[in-house]
């Protein structure tokens, strides 16, 4: 089963990614902040890491470059809602530049989220052995 770390530093935003994604079927993994996602991160591996950019501690931006580096094969999903809307699309598009597979804005629908997780990882048991 498809391991997936969602990092937010909005507890409920997290909680509500956890209950979409859980239901499709994936192993979630929950994070506060960037610095929390990577120890995460390097304590069990996920397939898919869905991260926002805008987190205090450490942000977004940071974490892609982190994951790049320590964990090149991992998928990694930036959303954003953050600032302006025209400041979060660019922040959305600096992470997809510096490595982000897919990029969703805040708020988004359900089925938004689980056809990128779909797209990014295939279907919840796909990956199970």
């Amino acid at each position: 089963m498809a391991r997936v770390l969602v990092i937010d530093d909005n507890e409920d935003l997290r909680e509500l990614m956890q209950m979409m994604l859980e239901g499709a079927g994936y192993t979630i993994e929950l994070a506060a902040d960037g610095q929390a996602g990577m120890a995460a991160q390097r304590a069990q591996p996920a397939d898919l890491v869905v991260t926002d950019l805008f987190m205090p501690a450490q942000d977004g931006i940071e974490t892609i470059l982190q994951l790049r580096s320590e964990f090149p094969n991992v998928k990694v999903l930036a959303v954003s809602g953050g600032g302006k809307v025209s400041q979060a699309q660019s922040y959305l598009q600096i992470a997809k530049q510096i490595g982000a597979d897919a990029i969703l804005s805040k708020p988004f629908e359900q089925e938004d989220l689980l056809r990128t997780v779909r797209e990014l990882l295939g279907p919840a048991d796909a990956s199970s052995s």
